[in-house]
C-alpha cells in the first residue's frame, strides 16, 4: 500500500491564530517529543530502518530535531533582530548525512525533549506583539510572522508522527 502524501491531513495556514489557539499550538509543540518517543520506544533497528517514502523512521526523528532547532533559532533571530532574512538548509541532503541514517534515535529523541522545553518556554513568555514580528524566507521569497510559523511547526511535528503511526498500523 502507498503512504499517503498528508497522513494527518492536509496543512491548513492559520495566518492570524488569537491568543487561545497560540496557547492550543504550543501546547502541541510541547507534546512533540514524547508522542515520538511513545511511537519508536519498542522498535527495532529494522523497523527504525522502515521506510515512509523517501525516509526511513530514523531519518524522520532525527529530522524532527534539525528542523526544530533551525525553527527555534528562527523564533530566537526573528525576536532579537528586524526582519531578519534566515539561513535555509537542504533538509534531504540532512537527511541522507550519515548521522542522519545511522544514529541512534535516543540522540534526538533527547535533543527534542530538552529543544522543545527551551522552545515552548521562550513561546509561552512573548507577548502578543512578538507574534507579529516576521522573518523573510529567501527560498519562498516570503515573510513569515511568528504566529504562522508555530501553526507551521505544529503541524510539522503532526505530519511526521503520522507518518510514523501509519508505518505502524
Amino acid at each position: 500500500m502507498t503512504p499517503p502524501d498528508f497522513p494527518a491531513g492536509e496543512y491548513v495556514a492559520e495566518p492570524n491564530p488569537p491568543r487561545q489557539r497560540r496557547a492550543e499550538l504550543i501546547a502541541e509543540v510541547g507534546r512533540l517529543p514524547a508522542r515520538v518517543n511513545q511511537l519508536v520506544a519498542d522498535l527495532s533497528a529494522a523497523q527504525l530502518d522502515r521506510r515512509y517514502k523517501k525516509w526511513t523512521v530514523r531519518q524522520i526523528v532525527h529530522h524532527l530535531a534539525d528542523s526544530h532547532m533551525n525553527a527555534f533559532v528562527r523564533f530566537r533571530l526573528t525576536l532579537t533582530e528586524d526582519r531578519p532574512t534566515i539561513k535555509p538548509y537542504d533538509e534531504t541532503r540532512w537527511a541522507e548525512l550519515l548521522d542522519t541514517r545511522t544514529a541512534d534515535v535516543s540522540l534526538s529523541l533527547k535533543l527534542l525533549d530538552a529543544l522543545h522545553a527551551r522552545w515552548v518556554l521562550l513561546m509561552r513568555s512573548m507577548p502578543d506583539a512578538d507574534w507579529e514580528r516576521s522573518y523573510v524566507h529567501p527560498e519562498y521569497q516570503k515573510e513569515f510572522r511568528l504566529a504562522e510559523a508555530l501553526g507551521l511547526y505544529a503541524n510539522h511535528g503532526r505530519h511526521h508522527s503520522a507518518q510514523i503511526e501509519w508505518l505502524l498500523r
